[in-house]
């Protein structure tokens, strides 16, 4: 049952209180005052249809527990702990000191239920209310994109085919403990197969020229045992089925879970053997079983070139709130993805930006063209290679340039949302739960600057 608001009474306790240990700082008094605005409670109805059940916690709290984890950069048991023990972060959250601060696995499950959808949906109230306030009006936009880290180790061929070998014969255990599929053999060879790994490093340690030769002869060894190991796992699974009428809950969900990691080994034991074949390009490559949406992306960086995770635009407007966010799939050019960013910003604020400003990786004739038939009066996209006379007379503009000036100021931006904010790295798995992580940090920074303008 879905629970808003808490009637919030104080007692004696929290009346004999002095002054000083019950005022809030300025930025949570501001917070406070922005977040009572009743359109952030509004997103989190539609997910609570019936009037019966266990009542929730209050999303007045929900909402604002998950301001301090995302504005402080700490876990949800961290999160708990400080809030408990903290007088003026439970009068922010609004939970009495005669009650318990909600449980870190309830935060968690209430993130999962809500879904980046209302996040999303957070997002554009805290916008809306920022234009009401005349702090945010849409007349210039700068966009630019970033890689939001999966939270994995780094992936070699090896490594992926162990890391099956390992979940598989762990859940096939906890299977057979149920009572299940007990007839079907099933062997554990995490021993076999974490010695071949140590043979690779030992082999990588003589930095000889047949290292990577030896190195793909033991990853092929590797796939065998794999192979060996998902057939039994298919077994397992075919005689738990033919169970289902005989078992628990439990156990018929254990038995989904090991399918679906089959069928990721599957998938990884395929790519391997692409690559043991020389074909090292391979599209929805799977550098994770545990994150299967991750992807690997090529930044062009000095420091680390690729990193695994999930492509995020960020785009802002005045005053560095962040307009808009989008998780993408894949690695799609930034070029393709200008038009759709202004057409959003148009979407929001009624009106087509003023000004426009990217890096040379959105330039392109017709993006330009695109933008000035919407109405963009100044479009500040540098082109890529040699530019002709003309071209860098119109770059050398004083407005031109100053746009540019302008535009970078957002690799600051997005450089203090991966330093204070989250973004550096998603701790939630998968391309919805990178979503919301995203959202709620992109929040906690939009309901720190407006409360720094006010």
């Amino acid at each position: 049952m879905l629970r808003l608001k808490d009637s919030l009474q104080m007692n004696l306790f929290e009346l004999m209180l002095p002054m000083e240990l019950t005022k809030l700082s300025d930025e949570l008094a501001k917070v406070d005052v922005l977040l009572d605005d009743e359109r952030f409670l509004a997103p989190f109805i539609e997910h609570f249809t019936s009037n019966t059940g266990r009542p929730s916690i209050p999303m007045e709290t929900y909402l604002r527990m998950m301001y301090l984890k995302f504005r402080h950069h700490m876990g949800y048991e961290t999160l708990v702990k400080e809030v408990a023990d903290s007088i003026k972060w439970r009068i922010f959250c609004r939970i009495p000191f005669d009650k318990d601060v909600p449980d870190d696995s309830t935060l968690v499950k209430l993130t999962k239920k809500f879904g980046p959808g209302a996040v999303e949906n957070l997002n554009l109230v805290l916008v809306d209310n920022a234009r009401e306030k005349k702090l945010v009006r849409g007349g210039k936009l700068r966009t630019d994109t970033t890689v939001v880290e999966a939270n994995i180790h780094h992936p070699t061929d090896a490594s992926l085919l162990a890391d099956c070998v390992r979940v598989i014969t762990r859940q096939a255990k906890k299977i057979k403990k149920q009572a299940v599929a007990v007839n079907t053999e099933f062997h554990d060879r995490t021993r076999s197969v974490k010695k071949q790994i140590y043979s690779i490093a030992k082999v990588l340690r003589r930095r000889t020229g047949e290292t990577v030769n030896e190195v793909r002869k033991i990853a092929g060894a590797i796939m065998e045992i794999t192979e060996t190991v998902v057939a039994q796992a298919e077994q397992v699974v075919a005689e738990a089925r033919q169970q289902t009428g005989d078992v628990a809950k439990k156990a018929e969900r254990m038995v989904e879970s090991l399918s679906s990691t089959v069928e990721t080994a599957r998938k990884v034991i395929a790519q391997t053997a692409s690559v043991l074949q020389g074909n090292t390009h391979l599209k929805d490559r799977i550098v994770s079983i545990f994150d299967t949406d991750a992807r690997p992306i090529m930044k062009g960086k000095l420091k680390s070139p690729t990193e695994f995770g999930m492509k995020v635009l960020i785009q802002d407007s005045e005053n560095k709130i962040i307009t808009r966010y989008q998780v993408l799939e894949g690695n799609p050019s930034d070029e393709e993805l200008l038009i759709p960013a202004v057409d959003a910003n148009i979407e929001i604020f009624g009106r087509p930006p003023t000004s426009v400003a990217t890096d040379r990786g959105f330039a392109s004739l017709t993006n330009e063209a695109a933008l000035l038939e919407r109405g963009v009066k100044k479009v500040s996209l540098p082109r890529r290679g040699k530019l002709t006379k003309s071209r860098k007379k119109f770059q050398s503009q004083p407005w031109f340039k100053r746009l540019q000036r302008w535009r970078a100021g957002e690799e600051a931006q997005i450089s203090l949302l991966k330093r204070r904010y989250g973004l550096d790295r998603s701790l939630s798995r998968g391309a919805r739960g990178t979503s919301s992580w995203v959202g709620f940090g992109v929040l906690a920074h939009n309901l720190w600057r407006v409360a720094s303008l006010t």
